[in-house]
């Protein structure tokens, strides 16, 4: 697949870099959203920082192990997606509020004393010290002192302050030398990030941008405690939907790992309250446009799979053939290695290992599909050969899933 054809899926783009202690070791990453079209925060893209926190909440942002930063605007203070988040490993970047404005300090305090009560930590700009800023302070836990605003003869008054006035942890930010690592770590300070230790790594694998369409069509069914029928096929739409609510299902913050044999089950898994609450949140940073190769023949196989599922009951699981066939194309969705996709996820055993190229039945319906999506007559004979279905079964099969492939992603 084409750089173009992957960087089609990534609707946004997320960027790393790491606060350490005193001996340099990683205490915490910060996130910054380096997705095309500006840097200004919205709560759509805070939004979206925090949905991809989620998909990676594992071994590559090592939250088991460091804190995660992530911004926070005034608006977005009491939104769902914090439900969606470990609260204990959570810093929320808060910007000070506009000219300084007394009021707007008193009424977003509010909303900051909330999130702190969920247990999420807080953070501030150095200037939180000033008198006017008093609301806030003892909700303080970490403190940026931007060094790139402070001069050297400053920077110790501006500590003393954040110390004297807060219990928070202070942070240098923007260290860009040794000369100001060694002296900020004289005068007592702990934490520090800047371009000295790292510059902001863009981190991987992608967040695949759902359909909006499918997002709000699942809101709507979620909301409705629509059959489970319903929501199902709603997902079996949209290959992002899908995939996205397997990785949810796998981050620590929502305490649902476990494995996965179906979408159906990921469904049950989750609650249609909880669904509900994602689903908004979705569509917020859906993308309007959820055509891609990739995504639509992994539809396209699924439906396959699980149509050939339904002619051998005895020996197939509809539900895992579909899986096993949305799922075989999420290398090139996420733009990673089979392996590595598939450790984001919670799925049993016997689908990591089909999908892995082992042995099975479903792995032989799996190369079958593969097969007639090529024009290699050995391969498809090979493919043939093992497995039990007739020529007709196998036309009807894929004409049958192309058609509600096209139907489903014209709908989403």
């Amino acid at each position: 697949m084409s750089n173009s054809a992957v960087e089609g899926v990534d609707h946004i783009s997320i960027a790393r870099q790491p606060i350490v202690d005193a001996d340099k070791n990683i205490v915490a990453y910060e996130l910054f959203n380096r997705s095309r079209g500006g840097t200004r925060h919205t709560v759509n893209s805070d939004v979206g920082m925090v949905l991809h926190a989620i998909a990676n909440s594992g071994t590559l942002l090592s939250m088991a192990h460091t804190d995660l930063f992530v911004h926070a605007l005034h608006d977005g203070l009491d939104g769902d997606h914090w439900d969606f988040l470990d609260p204990k490993k959570v810093v929320a970047s808060v910007p000070l509020v506009e000219n300084h404005d007394q009021s707007r300090i008193e009424s977003v305090a509010v909303g900051l004393a909330k999130l702190r009560a969920r247990g999420v930590r807080l953070s501030f700009h150095h200037a939180v010290v000033a008198p006017v800023y008093k609301p806030w302070q003892a909700l303080a836990d970490f403190i940026k002192v931007d060094l790139a605003s402070v001069t050297k003869t400053s920077l110790g008054p501006v500590v003393a302050a954040v110390k004297m006035r807060t219990s928070a942890i202070p942070i240098a930010m923007k260290v860009e030398s040794q000369e100001q690592f060694e002296h900020t770590r004289s005068i007592g300070m702990t934490h520090f990030q800047g371009y000295w230790f790292s510059v902001p790594e863009i981190v991987k694998p992608r967040v695949l941008a759902a359909g909006e369409l499918g997002a709000i069509e699942l809101l709507n069914l979620t909301s409705k405690a629509a059959p489970i029928d319903d929501i199902e096929n709603a997902l079996k739409k949209d290959a992002a939907l899908g995939v996205n609510l397997l990785r949810i299902i796998n981050s620590a913050s929502t305490g649902l790992r476990q494995k996965v044999t179906s979408l159906r089950q990921a469904v049950m898994l989750m609650g249609y309250e909880k669904l509900a609450k994602w689903a908004a949140l979705v569509m917020l940073t859906a993308s309007s446009d959820s055509s891609n190769f990739a995504t639509s023949s992994a539809v396209v196989r699924g439906r396959m799979m699980e149509l050939l599922a339904q002619q051998e009951p005895a020996t197939f699981d509809a539900g895992s053939a579909f899986l096993i066939g949305l799922l075989s194309r999420i290398d090139a969705m996420l733009g990673c290695p089979m392996q590595s996709a598939l450790g984001r996820l919670s799925l049993n055993d016997d689908i990591v290992e089909t999908l892995l190229g082992g042995p099975g039945p479903y792995g032989e319906m799996l190369a079958l599909v593969k097969a007639c999506e090529s024009e290699d007559d050995a391969e498809f004979a090979q493919a043939f050969s093992k497995l039990n279905f007739t020529l007709r079964q196998i036309n009807m099969a894929q004409v049958a899933a192309l058609a509600w492939a096209d139907t489903a992603l014209g709908d989403t």
